[in-house]
C-alpha cells in the first residue's frame, strides 16, 4: 500500500482521478467529483480543501475534506448532501478498506487536532479506523433520511398503502383544483426564474445566494444528463409550488421543495408531490425514492423507512486543546 497523498485543488484531483469519479463510474450522485467540486465552489469558496487518497493493489480510497481552521477538518458536505463517506474505486475488500482508512487517519493525526464528519449512513468502520490510528472518537446518531423502496409496486399500489388522511387530502384538494401541474426534464432560464420566485415566497424563506447558485449548477448539470425533474404548480400562470428532483439508475432524489405560503389552504405542494411521485414511479421506473435529510413530519406520510444518520467527532489526544471538546462530545452522546 502506498503512503497517503494530499490534493488541495480540484484541478489536481481531476488529473489524479482520470475520470474514476465521473458519472459513468459512480452511480451515486454524492460520490461524484462534479458534486464535490460544485459544492466547494458555490458553498465553501473561502475554505481550503484537503483531499486525500491512498492506493493499494485492489484499488484506491478517496476522502474529501474541508479545513475551516489550520488544525481542524470537516467533511465536504452540507444540508444539500444526503450522505458523506470515503469513496473506494476498484474492487477493494472490507479488510483492505480498513487498512486504507487507518492509513489516512494516521496521516491526518500528524497534523490535525480534530475532525468532524457528517452526514454518515453508518460510520462504524470509519470510526474504528480512526480509533486504530490513535484518535478519540465519538459516534452518535444525528437525524435521518426517509426512504421509499417500491418493491415492484406501481403508483396505484403504493398510493393504496398511504395513510387515509393523505389520500383524503389529495382527493379533496384535487377536486376542482385551480392549479396547473407540470414536470420538466430540461431546464430553461424561465423555469429557473419561476423556481427562484417560489422559493422567495416559501414558508422556508429565500434560499441563500450561494445555495441558489449551487442548486442552479446542479439543475443545469442534471438537465444536460436527462435526469432532472423540475415540477411546478401554477395558479393563473404564476408558479406557487415547486420541487427539484433527480432520477438516475432507478433512484429518485428529492432535493428541494417549496410553496407560496399564501396558498397553504389549497395545498399546492401536496398536489404537486402526488404528480411527482406518480411520474417517478410509473413513468421513470423508480425503485427507490429518497427524501433526503431531515425528520419533517410530512415525510413519514409519503415514505416507509427511516435511515438513521450519524456524526463522527474525532479528537487527537496529542493536542491538549482537543481534550475539553472531546469530553463535551462524549457527554453529549451519552445524554442524547
Amino acid at each position: 500500500m502506498q503512503a497517503p497523498r494530499e490534493y488541495h485543488s480540484f484541478a489536481e484531483m481531476r488529473q489524479a482521478l482520470a475520470g474514476r469519479l465521473d458519472r459513468a463510474d459512480r452511480p451515486r450522485l454524492f460520490d461524484r467529483l462534479d458534486w464535490m467540486e460544485a459544492l466547494h465552489r458555490h458553498c465553501f469558496p473561502d475554505i481550503p480543501l484537503r483531499m486525500l487518497s491512498v492506493s493499494a493493489a485492489q484499488g484506491d480510497a478517496w476522502m474529501f475534506l474541508l479545513a475551516p481552521a489550520p488544525s481542524r477538518l470537516r467533511a465536504l458536505a452540507n444540508y444539500y448532501s444526503f450522505a458523506w463517506a470515503p469513496i473506494f474505486t476498484g474492487a477493494v475488500d472490507a479488510a483492505t478498506q480498513q487498512q486504507m482508512l487507518t492509513a489516512i487517519a494516521r496521516h491526518l493525526r500528524a497534523r490535525c487536532s480534530r475532525i468532524d464528519l457528517y452526514p454518515i449512513e453508518d460510520g462504524a468502520a470509519l470510526s474504528a479506523a480512526l480509533r486504530r490510528a490513535g484518535w478519540w472518537t465519538v459516534r452518535r446518531a444525528m437525524g435521518g433520511r426517509h426512504l421509499l423502496p417500491l418493491r415492484g409496486r406501481d403508483f396505484a399500489a403504493y398510493w393504496a398503502d398511504r395513510p387515509g388522511r393523505l389520500r383524503n387530502l389529495v382527493r379533496r384538494k384535487g377536486r376542482g383544483s385551480p392549479f396547473a401541474l407540470s414536470i420538466h426534464d430540461q431546464l430553461t432560464p424561465r423555469l429557473w426564474d419561476d423556481y427562484v420566485d417560489v422559493q422567495a415566497r416559501s414558508w422556508q424563506g429565500p434560499e441563500p445566494a450561494r445555495g441558489t447558485a449551487f442548486l442552479r449548477a446542479l439543475a443545469e448539470r442534471e438537465s444536460a444528463a436527462g435526469t432532472l425533474r423540475l415540477g411546478f404548480a401554477r395558479a393563473q400562470g404564476r408558479a406557487v409550488a415547486t420541487q427539484l428532483w433527480t432520477i438516475e439508475a432507478g433512484v429518485a432524489l428529492i432535493h428541494k421543495l417549496a410553496h407560496d405560503r399564501a396558498f397553504d389552504a389549497q395545498s399546492p405542494g401536496t398536489l404537486l408531490s402526488h404528480a411527482m411521485f406518480t411520474q417517478a414511479i410509473d413513468r421513470d421506473g423508480a425503485t427507490l425514492i429518497d427524501y433526503g435529510t431531515g425528520d419533517n413530519d410530512y415525510k413519514a406520510d409519503w415514505m416507509e423507512q427511516r435511515l438513521p444518520l450519524y456524526r463522527i467527532d474525532a479528537f487527537n489526544p496529542r493536542s491538549p486543546a482537543s481534550w475539553l471538546p472531546a469530553a463535551r462530545a462524549a457527554i453529549s452522546a451519552l445524554v442524547g
